[in-house]
């Protein structure tokens, strides 16, 4: 056994689950508080800015979505080369990773400039928001390959076990560009687009700051095919899966649309909790993913086993400390997000479901961890599809033809957290998601 598996039992306490999570927590959280920091100063300038913000955020949203998924894929890659004893091969993933995402980068950046305007007027139909929208989005889509190198940086920096240097290679480049977005679009005078060019200082130097420490490790910087087409297999599965999250989530909002103005702005309320709550616990499933991955790699799959159980363990306490907070504000937080009594009384239709389900989430997101650590992607893929096309997208669309309200809803989303616990839980009793071994078979 490897110093790296003897270690495991211990780098898996609570107390060295919490340094890899609480970390994480802050650069998940950076860039949505970055996000109403620019809201706030572009709706100053007016309604058009706003919402061409709104529609261009939108496009770059989806952006970042491809990077959480560079930066899934490779924690776990990472993590399994670090716990077998090879940092250098740990780091080497993270080079890859970071090919890939320069790429995808460019690509993106690319895109923008050719097909930028063609596609804000698809999402805001013509006129001057779209014709704002398009503007905002070929500056700001520059900061692509930027913003995908610190996904991938990410990534491969938690399968190292290292979440302090992604904590200042996020936090600061984001902090400058809080500051930076206001002068540039009020005292500059360059309004809206002093905004995307605020976003692009904030990714391009974020990006660099991630290159750099790549660079510090002194590996060959040479692209590996081979390496990056297993990577793309990840990403691939894990795209698929939020490709269902996505088509899950907003049907669910289309069929509150369906039930009326307050209906949809009371799920508006909740859902957005709902998203927090989830924000939060990713902390946790992240660094599920790096020890589960470095003690795979360690060939400990005991290790790796009572892994599971206590980040299990500690996302039913902390979802259940959000529900007893969801029960405390009860009556007061869903007033914070409307003045509107109607809107309010449909949140509280759906606030007993989303107290509920927030324990259940919480041993769910932790457990989702555990398997892209392990790099079980392929089942995690398989078992959200299942769930949401045998589960949560019959039943709203039930809540829709029998008029049951965002009580039948929530109820959909409830039986899908439940069909995903119940599979994640059948999943562990078994030896296929724990392969051990520096790489995981394809």
């Amino acid at each position: 056994m490897t110093q790296s598996a003897a270690t495991t039992v211990r780098v898996a306490s609570p107390r060295r689950i919490a340094a890899l999570a609480l970390p994480a927590l802050v650069v998940l959280a950076a860039e949505p508080l970055y996000v109403l920091v620019d809201t706030a100063v572009v709706g100053h300038l007016g309604r058009v800015p706003l919402a061409a913000v709104a529609v261009g955020g939108t496009v770059m949203t989806l952006t970042a979505w491809l990077g959480t998924v560079v930066a899934y894929g490779t924690t776990g890659r990472s993590a399994r080369r670090y716990g077998a004893g090879d940092r250098g091969a740990a780091v080497a993933e993270g080079v890859q990773a970071s090919w890939l995402a320069l790429s995808v980068g460019v690509l993106v950046a690319v895109a923008m400039q050719v097909g930028g305007g063609a596609l804000t007027r698809t999402l805001a139909g013509p006129g001057e928001v779209a014709d704002a929208a398009a503007g905002w989005l070929r500056i700001a889509a520059l900061g692509a390959p930027g913003l995908l190198l610190a996904a991938a940086g990410n990534g491969w920096l938690r399968g190292v076990q290292d979440t302090r240097r992604p904590l200042w290679f996020v936090l600061g480049p984001n902090l400058l560009s809080a500051v930076l977005c206001p002068l540039l679009v009020y005292p500059a005078g360059l309004g809206l687009v002093g905004s995307a060019v605020a976003n692009v200082v904030a990714q391009t130097l974020s990006g660099a700051l991630f290159v750099a420490a790549l660079v510090s490790e002194r590996v060959t910087l040479r692209p590996r095919p081979q390496v990056i087409r297993h990577q793309l297999v990840l990403s691939r599965d894990l795209l698929v899966r939020g490709v269902a999250f996505q088509a899950s989530f907003l049907s669910a909002t289309a069929v509150a649309a369906r039930f009326g103005a307050a209906a949809v702005g009371g799920h508006q309320i909740v859902v957005q909790l709902w998203f927090f709550a989830a924000l939060v616990l990713d902390a946790l499933a992240i660094a599920a993913q790096a020890l589960v991955g470095a003690a795979l790699g360690a060939d400990d799959t005991a290790g790796a086993r009572a892994l599971a159980g206590r980040v299990a363990r500690l996302g039913a306490a902390c979802g259940g400390a959000f529900a007893v907070l969801a029960v405390a504000g009860t009556g007061v937080v869903p007033g914070l997000f409307s003045s509107d009594p109607g809107v309010r009384e449909q949140a509280l239709v759906a606030w007993p479901w989303f107290v509920a389900m927030l324990p259940l989430a919480g041993i769910v997101f932790a457990l989702d961890g555990v398997l892209i650590g392990a790099g079980d992607v392929r089942y995690l893929r398989n078992l959200t599809v299942a769930g949401a096309l045998g589960g949560f997208l019959p039943a709203i669309w039930l809540a829709h033809a029998f008029d049951l309200g965002l009580g039948g809803i929530w109820a959909g989303l409830m039986l899908f957290t439940v069909i995903r616990l119940v599979a994640l839980l059948l999943r562990l009793r078994v030896d296929a998601w724990a392969i051990p071994g520096a790489t995981r078979p394809h």
